[in-house]
């Protein structure tokens, strides 16, 4: 069987997820669904309904898409659409793909906006470093009560985050999470922070990765990587109030570092390291100081 050449959809399905499969793709029968649902556009339920009756065409142009995926284009790239947590972001060349790691991230925000111990008053929060806007919107969506700034410095990035958070009422600002927002100094309740961490002599072995992501979104600077995760936790201890929250994901081998140079600072308190779903040590989170207790 051939792609392209009078299949039915679930025959092309079933092709497609052995090219995929061939090609090392780590989902093939999820991405040759996708794909072919981003053609159809009837949503996967339906979709698997029509796969069951085996009765519909292969749609048009799905060898083509197939094609592109085996070669590793990322698939978001081919259907311009990411999903995290409860946002579609558009999504391209120039801007990094949001991972499902990082919904946890966003779900430690969430929580800590929500303890009734924070109090009832409008929450400000910033998202440093926002790429896409993944972060950023999730919060000003799921907690509709909170003023969300988010920062970027790359151009393409923030062309892709202005885009996704206009609807959403976050004010973007262009600029680098080193010395971004001086002037609202001391008034944020939340930084929240996804930055570059991956080290300078560290290339990432999923194609997807390592040749799509821009590299300004990977490589957190210096031999460890760990220059902007730092700078982002300066940033933070200068844009929080006392009593402030801050949480940065990270890589699961940077999280012991991590915690001890928050906590050498002086400025932190109840410095924690966060699970994700897969049980990785994948962020941490702190509590910025009182002056007096520093």
């Amino acid at each position: 069987m051939t792609l392209g050449t009078g299949l039915s959809l679930a025959e092309a399905v079933r092709e497609a997820t052995a090219i995929l499969r061939d090609a090392g793709v780590p989902s093939p029968r999820v991405d040759a669904e996708l794909l072919a649902d981003h053609l159809l556009g009837v949503g996967l339920g339906r979709l698997r309904a029509m796969l069951l009756a085996d009765s519909s065409p292969e749609p048009d142009g799905y060898a083509e898409l197939v094609a592109e995926r085996a070669q590793r284009v990322p698939l978001q790239h081919i259907t311009g659409v990411a999903h995290f947590r409860y946002l579609q972001l558009a999504v391209g060349p120039g801007v990094f793909i949001p991972r499902p790691e990082t919904e946890s991230v966003v779900q430690l925000v969430i929580d800590r906006l929500k303890d009734p111990a924070q109090g009832t008053r409008r929450a400000k929060v910033v998202d440093l470093g926002t790429g896409s806007g993944a972060i950023a919107g999730s919060i000003a969506l799921e907690v509709p009560g909170a003023d969300v700034y988010a920062v970027e410095f790359s151009e393409f990035a923030h062309a892709w985050a202005e885009r996704n958070l206009r609807p959403l009422g976050v004010t973007l600002l262009r600029g680098d999470l080193r010395d971004a927002l001086p002037e609202l100094n001391g008034t944020f309740d939340v930084v929240v922070s996804n930055p570059p961490y991956i080290p300078a002599e560290a290339i990432p072995n999923e194609p997807e990765v390592a040749l799509h992501d821009p590299p300004e979104a990977l490589y957190g600077g210096g031999a460890d990587g760990m220059e902007l995760p730092t700078a982002a936790a300066a940033s933070a201890a200068r844009l929080l109030v006392s009593g402030g929250y801050f949480v940065m994901e990270h890589a699961e081998v940077q999280a012991t570092w991590i915690a001890a140079m928050l906590k050498t600072s002086g400025l932190w308190s109840d410095v924690m390291t966060h699970l994700d779903l897969n049980g990785k040590e994948r962020a941490t989170s702190a509590v910025l100081a009182a002056p007096s207790d520093r």
